[in-house]
């Protein structure tokens, strides 16, 4: 065995076999200068594969010890310092030893050559035959090669030529070319071609189907293009035996059309005729005749004209709201009389919980009309009123048309909810939008984006409801305010025993004979778990009640029937939450009640003011609006232009600063109406004097003291009311909005008119 010292050439991811003739382009420094060295000792170089083919600089650990001998047949140096080679292999070698060299690699190889202790002709063959099927699948390997092995008789140079050919990694190949032993060699020849030729029918199967696809693909659109053209030459059917086109053609013919709307539809449909089925315009032009043909035009609702059994369904859906009924009623004669929606939209103003929602489902259902609702609460897109062009792709119209599709009548009644939490930002302002909806005079011709033509909205009732009048001035212009204030406490009770309590136990599966709640409790729920103007919360702890009763029923810890009494309440819904009626235990000093209108209703407001060591003026806490600061400091001047006619004594004044806090400091407070209290309670500080407890007031003040009137009234008196409140301090010049006040308020109330804040000062603070 001979052992011979020769320069290195270490391959990136590539395997060389004996036979094989090869270009290489060599750019590393060490392995030019090993080519250097080859060429002066006879050209023989050994070709090593590297083990890892990112390493620049290999080691003799990074090579494989396995390699091919080869000549360097030709040497070419290229402008850009690179080297191009071409090497024939001539034989394997095995490394003894290390692979090492500063300017380049050198290594001792010995001979390595196969071992073969029986005959493999049959192996042989096989290994052929499957070679001869590989190269017939693959289009990379060419014939010739097949026409060499043939042609051979070394079972080692076959090997080495069918392993030069097969398409695979370079560490497969590398362990073919490290294989000792010749039986092994062609079995794992065999196995290798065996494996590559299953991967080859897979992906000839692969693209054999996506061939396929894209032939039936291109025969479909071929076919769809001939079918078509047939049916425009024949006017004959679709693939469903349905013509779409004269589909459309007669429902277009049978809905009730304006002029307009009709010769657009034509139009449409002519352009659909004439447009590519496979075109996205086509879809575009469809959707638009789908929805033209699918809104209501002309097709209305026979509307009831019984007056009689509209205030009779009212009543049984909604107890009490006797002048909010009245109004309703009224509305509805004059256009029964008139027999078209003219004037102004009917609008629902009161607090969350009144049954505003539900009034306009009562109002559609005594009148016949089809109800539907769209809620305004955080619109802020005029397109959601108005719809989007045709040119933004998924357009479609808006609200407004599309609720009139639901409708499927052209004369609904549309509730509009939550007119007042409308918002508008850079997308438009969808309360202008409204305007052109809600004015009777223009609707006729309201213009949705979509549809590009007017469609009539004259005969839709539209209805709205809000919680307050915080809108723009021209969308309120437009609209009929019907207040619906807070309900009294006995209105509440009936409302309960009338539909809360029957509503609950239907929900939640009670009969009558196991579950029953009394007028008392129902009271006791009202005054110490609720404090609200309308019933939500009342009928949230019944509901609560109502859950627990069926669990205890389905549990058997009770027996039925139950029977929910004033001292039951507390067993169902723990201690009570709020106090009623308790005012304080003596009269203060500074402390005054006075009476404020909120969205959720009346309430009544404590303010304090003490006397602190300073030089005078007045600083305020407790989240004071710019409105309610500027009556602190009316209070204030007209103390001061007064204060003899009040008893100060003018050096408090000028040693004495003012403090004036209004509790629940986490909540906003705003508006004029609490300038009386203010200047009550800054007078009581200033003089010593005590204020009633059992007073409450409201009013605006002026510099010469007048006392201005206010709004929201019944709100403010129900408050008082609800806390226990015996005299009620309001401007003379509310007296005549004491007629909308209910009776059952007004009883057990000392209302004092006053129209100068020295009435107030007489009336409230101690003699």
């Amino acid at each position: 065995m001979s052992i011979e010292a020769y320069p290195v050439l270490p391959l990136k991811d590539l395997v060389i076999f004996p036979k094989m003739v090869v270009p290489l382009f060599v750019g590393r420094q060490k392995s030019i200068f090993a080519l250097e060295e080859a060429l002066k000792h006879n050209g023989k170089i050994i070709l090593l594969t590297q083990k890892n083919d990112k390493e620049n600089e290999p080691k003799s650990k990074d090579l494989y010890k396995v390699g091919i001998l080869a000549n360097v047949l030709q040497l070419l140096k290229l402008p850009d310092g690179t080297v191009k080679i071409l090497v024939e292999g001539t034989e394997r070698v095995k490394i003894n030893g290390e692979v090492e060299g500063r300017k380049y690699l050198m290594a001792f190889t010995k001979e390595f050559k196969s071992i073969s202790n029986s005959d493999h002709e049959l192996l042989k063959n096989s290994v052929i035959s499957e070679f001869e099927k590989y190269v017939q699948m693959s289009e990379k390997i060419p014939t010739e090669a097949l026409a060499t092995i043939l042609n051979m008789k070394s079972e080692d140079d076959i090997c080495d030529i069918i392993s030069s050919h097969l398409i695979i990694g370079y560490k497969e190949k590398q362990k073919i070319l490290e294989e000792s032993s010749l039986r092994k060699r062609l079995e794992l020849i065999f196995e290798t071609i065996e494996h590559e030729i299953s991967l080859l029918k897979l992906e000839n199967k692969i693209k054999k189907r996506v061939k396929d696809q894209m032939d039936k693909t291109q025969k479909e659109y071929f076919l769809n293009e001939q079918m078509k053209a047939i049916r425009q030459e024949l006017d004959g059917a679709d693939e469903n035996g349905v013509d779409e086109v004269k589909e459309l053609e007669e429902k277009i013919k049978n809905i009730n059309f304006t002029k307009e709307a009709r010769d657009k539809a034509l139009y449409e449909l002519k352009k659909y005729k004439n447009t590519n089925a496979m075109s996205p315009e086509a879809g575009i032009i469809r959707n638009y005749l789908d929805w033209l043909t699918s809104i209501p035009w002309g097709e209305k609702t026979e509307i009831s004209s019984d007056l009689i059994a509209a205030m009779k369904l009212l009543d049984k859906e909604h107890y009490g709201l006797k002048e909010v009924k009245e109004r309703i009623i009224e509305y509805l004669a004059v256009q029964q009389r008139v027999s078209k929606i003219k004037g102004s939209i009917l609008c629902l103003v009161g607090p969350p919980g009144v049954g505003k929602t539900s009034l306009g489902k009562s109002i559609a259902k005594t009148t016949g009309r089809n109800f539907v609702r769209m809620s305004l609460g955080g619109v802020k897109d005029e397109s959601e009123i108005r719809g989007h062009r045709r040119t933004y792709v998924g357009a479609m119209p808006g609200k407004i048309v599309q609720s009139m599709k639901k409708a499927k009548s052209s004369n609904p009644l549309f509730l509009f909810d939550e007119v007042d939490k409308l918002g508008s930002d850079w997308r438009g302002d969808p309360s202008s939008a409204l305007l052109e909806v809600l004015d009777s005079e223009q609707n006729d011709t309201f213009s949705d984006n979509y549809l590009e033509i007017d469609y009539d909205l004259s005969d839709v009732m539209f209805v709205c409801t809000a919680n307050s009048l915080n809108m723009p001035a021209p969308l309120l212009d437009r609209m009929e305010i019907i207040r619906i204030a807070g309900y009294t406490e006995d209105e509440k009770i009936q409302i309960a025993k009338r539909h809360l309590i029957k509503k609950q136990m239907s929900e939640k599966g009670l009969k009558k004979t196991e579950f029953s709640i009394d007028s008392s409790a129902i009271q006791e729920i009202i005054r110490y778990y609720t404090r609200e103007a309308g019933v939500r919360g009342l009928e949230r702890e019944i509901s609560k009640i109502a859950r627990k009763a069926i669990k205890q029923i389905l549990t058997g810890e009770k027996r039925v029937p139950i029977k929910i009494t004033k001292k039951k309440v507390e067993e169902y819904l723990g201690v009570r939450k709020l106090s009623f009626g308790q005012l304080e235990k003596k009269n203060i000093v500074g402390v005054t009640t006075g009476l404020a209108w909120t969205s959720v209703g009346g309430v009544t407001l404590q303010v304090e003011a003490v006397l602190i060591p300073g030089k005078g003026g007045i600083s305020m806490t407790g989240q004071l609006g710019d409105v309610m600061k500027e009556s602190v400091k009316a209070a204030e001047m007209y103390i001061k232009s007064n204060v003899k006619k009040l008893g100060i004594k003018e050096d408090v004044l000028k040693t004495k600063s003012i403090h004036v806090h209004v509790p629940e400091g986490a909540t906003p407070k705003d508006g004029p109406s609490a300038g009386v209290t203010m200047v009550t309670s800054l007078v009581s500080a200033l003089t010593g004097k005590a204020v009633r407890r059992d007073v409450a007031m409201t009013g605006e003040i002026t510099l010469r003291g007048r006392v201005l009137p206010i709004g929201g009234l019944k709100e403010k008196m129900l408050a008082a009311k609800q806390v226990g409140i015996n005299t009620v301090i309001i401007p003379k010049g509310n007296v005549k909005d004491l007629k909308e006040v209910p009776e059952n308020i007004k009883k057990g109330l000392e209302i004092i008119p006053v129209d100068h804040i020295s009435k107030v000062l007489e009336n409230a603070l101690e003699k």
